[in-house]
């Protein structure tokens, strides 16, 4: 198929975007990144934008810098740029082996960071980092700029709090202390296909326990999001098969599972258990393990 008639915009600085923003939102004015979400859906006129905004030749969008004891994403940043470590110490090492998990590497090469977050699918890797991280998202419009914790930016399946005239310029992910420990698991179908669960785990450990976790889960819910019932339970205890098997009964227990023709809830809630169980098992190997 092809999509229903559009008007194309390119303009190359950020307040000429904000602008048409605002006069073409009302309108079902759409911004255009990589496109890799938004093309196909067109394609299929599962999505009629009037007015389709291209900010590629905006400059300043493609910024990738650590500022202020984080990482800053511009909107314009591919998913390709993280095939290696960005930033040294753990963060650098993380983006990098959960962004071969996206789709196939054509489409790393054109679709970007933010446009991933703004279109809030609820299986998608990046989602799932900025909600665990605690990510700061920056939206501006005419109005101005406001800046949104990530746990409450997403709103549903391809739903987010931006208004319609508002860019999500930024992504901000917070730098990691170097002895941090992530474990990353998500199971699909078929490689590239969008996945049926995926849990992120991010750990500190004193000694031998425990002293903070980070348990995030994507696919399996309508959005991405920490889940405080696992934390709890890993917080003080020892790392292991036993205490890790705990925590992905809580975070199997506490989702309201998406459901569809191929994967019921029962379903997903025994690949939310295994997924949560392999992404700490990856965090904190076994001693001889490879993670």
């Amino acid at each position: 198929m092809k999509p229903a008639p559009f008007a194309y915009h390119r303009p190359t600085t950020l307040d000429a975007t904000l602008r048409l923003l605002a006069e073409l939102a009302p309108q079902e004015g759409r911004v255009l990144a990589g496109g890799q979400s938004l093309a196909p859906m067109m394609a299929f006129r599962l999505a009629r934008p009037a007015h389709l905004i291209d900010i590629n030749a905006v400059a300043g969008l493609n910024g990738l810098a650590v500022r202020e004891r984080g990482l800053r994403v511009g909107a314009g940043v591919r998913h390709a740029e993280f095939h290696r470590p960005v930033v040294d110490g753990p963060l650098g090492v993380m983006l990098a082996s959960i962004v071969r998990h996206i789709a196939h590497y054509p489409i790393r090469m054109r679709g970007t960071f933010c446009g991933s977050l703004a279109h809030a699918d609820p299986a998608a890797e990046w989602c799932v980092v900025a909600v665990t991280l605690d990510a700061e998202l920056v939206a501006v419009g005419i109005k101005g700029e406001r800046v949104i914790p990530a746990a409450g930016f997403f709103r549903g399946p391809m739903e987010t709090t931006l208004e319609p005239d508002e860019l999500l310029c930024e992504a901000r992910l917070p730098l990691l202390p170097d002895d941090t420990r992530f474990g990353f698991a998500e199971f699909s179908r078929r490689a590239g296909d969008y996945a049926q669960a995926m849990a992120l785990a991010v750990l500190h450990l004193e000694g031998t326990l425990i002293t903070a976790a980070r348990v995030g889960l994507g696919g399996v819910e309508a959005v991405p999001r920490r889940v405080a019932a696992a934390e709890t339970i890993l917080e003080g205890e020892v790392p292991g098969a036993e205490a890790f098997n705990a925590a992905a009964a809580a975070a199997a227990a506490a989702i309201e599972p998406l459901q569809d023709p191929q994967t019921d809830a029962q379903y997903r809630r025994e690949l939310t258990h295994a997924m949560v169980y392999r992404a700490l098992m990856r965090a904190c190997p076994p001693p001889g393990a490879q993670r």
